[in-house]
């Protein structure tokens, strides 16, 4: 091998030396990328090798005829170069290729593709997929499988708007500086109009028309250097177009945005003052931002090791980018929409940005069609979460237009709506805003000496004598309130027709502290509220939290203080607040943003409580 390319395989700067051996010897073999042109100005076809440094080879038909990809960018091949000096003299060229080899793909046949594909189940589909980009597959969730796949999205869709921010070390670039040779990786520098979109002195389009993906590596680090750059992007990154004068260019290169996270996710999420964009440029201001279609998050992913690199065959990587190259003239735009309907806070953008997803993730995973309701779903809900994860970083950053965050979608089948939620708000401190399953509600507190905390109750049933049982550990205030609770249910349970139901079961209550607040937290209406939800199956309207004590009579003990209770729920993103109306003299002593942003509803008795919190 190393014989091979020293004799036949040169340098940029041994272009000279090349052409003298085809000379002196008359033929000599070359390793190169050779590139077939038609000038009509001669009525001919030449061939050029970058590492030849001739620009007019002869070569004959039937090779750029056989070998399409010649005529489309070039290609890697073995080629057999003679020198013959023409009737004509110095004015034709004396290099005639005699002989051409690809040791790259040189044509495509995707029925052949799409043959293959339909041989295989999706499983092992995507485990070929992985392994084909270098991945091992077999010790992955399929969770992680399908974060991973959405990399390939921008080979397979025109102008779909990327990002992945995540630790270091988990192969960001790789696919975008390996797999495709339709792809440019910018590795951080600078940004300019001229480079990426429109050179007006040359009258030349920039990368955007010249590559299927443009990659940004290390985003933030990228320096604007240009004002209008910003502008264009948001415009190109919009609907593909963009103006320079009075020239207007389509081009349909998808743009990619990687880069590294500094802080924990979860510090980034629960402090108000950072939000998951942190690392990018300042110039990308939230209209940009707003035009990405979807939020890989990078920490998900676990870091290479060799465990993550499997030792089995897949495509070669040309093979796989012709594919991809081939689907991009697909259209499955519109598939998002057969069968499903996006719930209200799906906007415009928003609409765009999942159909997109749906239609990459339909492409990679099903080229020839033939998806089920089944996999359409698990494409819609992963779609929706990318996008989700943008617009939740939006609204953190205080603009109201991006409050509708509460993504869903509903089933044309059964008309049932279904929230699609982000696993990082999940965490301390954050209050979902989608409805949670039954018997699990917010509940908030505040001590004397104006400490507060929140906790999330969560209640389940089990098979018993009708016992309430909490775990070990388990503040006794708090123990003390839900025992109230539970004996005032007990004494109601005739009226309520529980009798029999509640002789049969267990009641399992744990709260978990996700403020870390260590107070009392007297919750008995919340408790309540909770096991009425778990026994009727019915969820508590989502981002509700209950303040209110319960006594064993049932009456309602209001806390000393609602005003820091109901700022915390609104910090962690509750929507609405059921509260004593004993606290109702405390109302016009509230925050202005309490009033104004969170739906406060007051309760006079435990029942009005549950029929307030409870969707019945």
């Amino acid at each position: 091998v190393k014989e091979t390319l020293t004799t036949n395989y040169f340098r940029h700067d041994e272009a000279n030396k090349a052409q003298s051996m085809v000379e002196q010897k008359g033929r000599h073999r070359f390793i190169d990328r050779v590139e077939v042109r038609f000038l009509p100005s001669e009525n001919k076809y030449w061939a050029s090798m970058d590492h030849f440094g001739y620009a007019k080879i002869h070569i004959p038909e039937e090779f750029y005829r056989r070998y399409e990809r010649l005529l489309e960018g070039g290609i890697w091949a073995i080629i057999d170069v003679e020198f013959r000096l023409s009737e004509e003299g110095k004015k034709d060229s004396p290099f005639h290729i005699v002989d051409l080899k690809p040791i790259q793909l040189a044509r495509f046949d995707l029925e052949e593709y799409l043959e293959g594909r339909n041989g295989m189940t999706r499983d092992e589909w995507i485990d070929l997929l992985l392994r084909s980009v270098g991945l091992e597959p077999l010790r992955m969730e399929r969770r992680l499988k399908l974060l991973l796949l959405t990399r390939l999205i921008p080979f397979v869709e025109k102008n779909y708007n990327f990002i992945e921010l995540g630790p270091r070390g988990t192969g960001k670039s790789y696919a975008f500086s390996e797999m495709s040779p339709y792809c440019m990786l910018l590795s951080g520098g600078k940004a300019s109009t001229a480079n990426l979109f429109y050179n007006n002195a040359r009258r030349q389009v920039g990368l955007v028309g010249h590559w299927d993906v443009v990659a940004f590596d290390e985003v933030g680090g990228m320096k604007i250097t240009d004002p209008d750059a910003v502008q264009i992007m948001k415009d190109y990154m919009a609907n593909g177009r963009f103006s320079r004068g009075v020239t207007q260019v389509l081009a349909d290169a998808s743009l990619v945005f990687i880069g590294n996270l500094n802080q924990p996710v979860e510090s980034l999420v629960q402090n108000s003052a950072t939000d998951l964009f942190q690392p990018l440029p300042k110039e990308f201001d939230l209209a940009l931002l707003d035009r990405m279609h979807f939020y890989l998050p990078g920490w998900e992913v676990p870091k290479n090791s060799k465990d993550m690199l499997t030792v089995h065959y897949g495509f070669v990587t040309d093979y796989l980018a012709e594919a991809f190259r081939a689907l991009r003239k697909q259209n499955r735009f519109d598939e998002a929409e057969r069968g499903f309907r996006f719930g209200s806070h799906v906007e415009g953008r928003d609409a765009t940005a999942v159909k997109k997803t749906v239609s990459g993730l339909l492409k990679i995973l099903h080229p020839g069609g033939g998806w089920t309701k089944e996999e359409l779903t698990e494409y819609v809900e992963a779609g929706l979460e990318g996008r989700r994860r943008i617009k939740e970083q939006l609204k953190k950053r205080g603009s109201f237009e991006f409050y509708k965050t509460s993504f869903s979608y509903i089933d044309l089948a059964d008309d049932t709506e279904r929230s699609v939620g982000i696993p990082e708000q999940g965490g301390a401190g954050v209050i979902s805003q989608d409805p949670l399953p039954p018997g699990t509600v917010y509940t908030a507190a505040v001590d004397s000496e104006a400490k507060v905390a929140l906790f999330r109750l969560e209640v389940t049933l089990t098979a018993g004598t009708g016992k309430l049982r909490t775990p070990t550990g388990l503040e006794k205030s708090l123990k003390e309130s839900l025992n109230r609770a539970f004996s005032y249910l007990q004494s109601v349970k005739d009226k309520l027709g529980l009798t029999q139901m509640l002789a049969q079961k267990d009641i399992y209550a744990e709260a978990v502290d996700l403020s870390g607040g260590r107070i009392d937290c007297p919750c008995g209406v919340a408790f309540f509220a909770a096991i009425i939800s778990v026994i009727r199956n019915r969820h508590v309207q989502a981002g509700t939290v209950i303040l209110g004590d319960l006594t064993i009579q049932g009456n309602i003990k209001g806390p000393a203080s609602i005003t820091e209770p109901l700022q915390l729920a609104l910090e962690s993103g509750a929507l609405r607040a059921l509260v004593p109306v004993s606290n109702k003299t405390q109302f016009a002593g509230l925050p202005e943003d309490v009033i104004e942003r969170l739906d406060v509803v007051f309760y006079g008795d435990v029942d009005r409580a549950v029929l307030k919190t409870l969707e019945m």
